[in-house]
């Protein structure tokens, strides 16, 4: 009973990567850095110190004698079980706040100093013998650079004794999911001025903008997983499951960039499967036998440190495109490209989706799908019915990063597509986001549309006919805004002959280097 009782109460506290991740002394800088191994990029601790400073700045004047406290992620156990689900990811503003990758902490931020406090949980001594050695918190101080450490179990003192006059605790919703951040709580906490809607729409809106750091742990991330997925176009064949290719994906991403995590289920869709927009769950778990003459497509990123990529191709698993599916492609990609070439500082986000929209109606007008004006093909929605999905994200620490629809920025809009859009936001520099076009044929829609009167006259039947059963194309890739516009940070074949050269080994893989 004491094993059982012992290893519970390690697995529900206790962070695995942190047996694996290494802290060090960054050769270049000596200053200490995360990594996964010497061929992994060292994320410098002095990035969540420039975030902390940043958080401090942006409150002194509303509420300078105040700390600001946040509460880090907990395992959570696999229903009744004493195991854990899979490995424990950290929640994402104690990672932006902090870089520590334990279980069960607090942090806190004295705004007046800038002075950083970490509590770590207290372990007992039978936690040296199933997990490892206890950690001093010496140790723990130097390993995440950060002022103070104590025990959890000291968090009610050490807060009473800073004297400050609020506690500035985490709450509000995230606007994708609909859930609420978690907000600060522990045994005592009633006794202090708590004001929880300060935090969170500073917080949330800070993190939209990329610091320098930021954006090279980003850059790197999104390059592990360009080259997984060139990996997995190269590799996968006719016969292939699609989950064999997810793990072609896992294992290079891991191996190679020290990706431990995915920041989202893979999907990897071929055949009609390319028209279910989150295929790869629990009840279509990338499980089809793909056959030759499929078009796959693979949406995957890899995640380090929670820093996230988000990639998605689209290629024929036998290396050559039909003259259906080069059309299909070709008029996604030229969506992609049109907006890649537009957005920049100041833009709207809204228009670069309509933008995307429009392109794709005169492609696929000029192929034979679709008949009449473009312009009331836009007022009817009809973009909707191809790419019922938004254009791109956020992305950070979240796949699908925060701040999207904070209060003072635009709305979300009711119409079909741009309802799905997670930001209406104008381009500002330093934001990553992705741009995904696509085009699906999706039976439901499709017969939605044939049946609208108002969509109808727009849709050439025999031609949408031929693409029943065709399933879908999207293009994503990871981008940053700067002062002259996009920067793609992706890496992987794009064109229809750049995908055909790369899957027949025509292109050496230095060219996406």
């Amino acid at each position: 009973m004491l094993y059982v009782q012992i290893i519970l109460f390690v697995l529900l506290q206790i962070n695995p990567l942190v047996t694996m991740a290494m802290s060090c002394e960054c050769p270049l800088t000596q200053k200490r850095c995360l990594n996964m191994g010497p061929h992994t990029y060292k994320v410098p601790l002095s990035l969540f110190q420039e975030n902390r400073e940043r958080l401090v700045n942006a409150l002194k004047e509303k509420c300078e004698s105040s700390v600001v406290l946040l509460q880090g992620g907990d395992e959570v156990p696999f229903y009744d079980t004493d195991i854990t689900y899979n490995e424990f990811r950290q929640e994402s503003y104690f990672m932006w706040s902090f870089g520590v990758t334990d279980a069960g902490c607090y942090g806190a931020i004295d705004v007046k100093t800038g002075e950083s406090y970490v509590f770590f949980p207290r372990y007992p001594e039978e936690y040296a013998v199933w997990m490892g050695p206890l950690h001093e918190l010496e140790h723990l101080k130097k390993k995440y650079a950060v002022d103070h450490t104590f025990y959890v179990d000291q968090l009610n003192e050490v807060l009473q004794n800073l004297k400050r006059d609020k506690l500035l605790t985490l709450k509000g919703k995230n606007t994708d999911s609909g859930l609420v951040a978690k907000e600060a709580h522990f045994k005592g906490i009633e006794k202090f001025n708590v004001d929880n809607e300060i935090l969170f729409p500073v917080i949330a809106n800070l993190r939209v903008y990329k610091t320098p750091n930021e954006i090279s742990v980003i850059k790197y991330v999104v390059e592990v997983s360009s080259a997984a997925h060139r990996h997995v176009m190269k590799v996968a064949k006719p016969g292939w499951f699609e989950y064999q290719c997810e793990a072609e994906f896992l294992a290079h991403s891991y191996k190679n960039g020290g990706c431990r995590h995915v920041s989202y289920t893979c999907i990897c869709g071929s055949g009609q499967n390319g028209a279910i927009l989150h295929y790869g769950h629990g009840g279509r778990p990338n499980d089809k036998q793909i056959k030759d003459g499929d078009l796959c497509l693979f949406d995957m990123g890899g995640n380090y440190f929670g820093y996230a990529a988000d990639i998605t191709v689209t290629f024929p698993i036998n290396g050559k495109f039909t003259p259906d599916q080069k059309f299909i492609y070709e008029a996604v990609l030229a969506a992609n490209l049109a907006v890649q070439k537009t957005a920049k500082p100041g833009v709207s986000w809204t228009d670069m989706h309509l933008l995307a929209y429009r392109t794709l109606l005169e492609k696929l007008k000029d192929g034979g799908l679709l008949r009449g004006s473009i312009d009331d093909m836009m007022d009817a929605d009809l973009g909707a019915v191809f790419q019922p999905h938004g254009l791109g994200h956020l992305m950070g620490l979240d796949v699908h990063d925060v701040g999207g629809y904070l209060e003072g920025f635009p709305e979300r809009s009711s119409r079909p597509g741009l309802k799905s859009l997670r930001t209406a936001r104008l381009l500002d520099e330093n934001m990553v986001l992705t741009i995904e076009p696509g085009c699906y044929f999706i039976d439901p829609l499709l017969d939605k549309a044939l049946n609208d009167p108002k969509q109808s006259q727009f849709l050439v039947p025999d031609a949408i006919k031929r693409f029943r059963g065709f399933g879908g194309v999207r293009i994503e890739d990871d981008v940053l805004i700067t002062k002259e516009g996009v920067v793609n940070l992706t890496k992987v074949p794009r064109t229809v002959q750049e995908i055909e050269n790369w899957i027949a080994g025509n292109e050496r893989d230095g060219k996406y280097a």
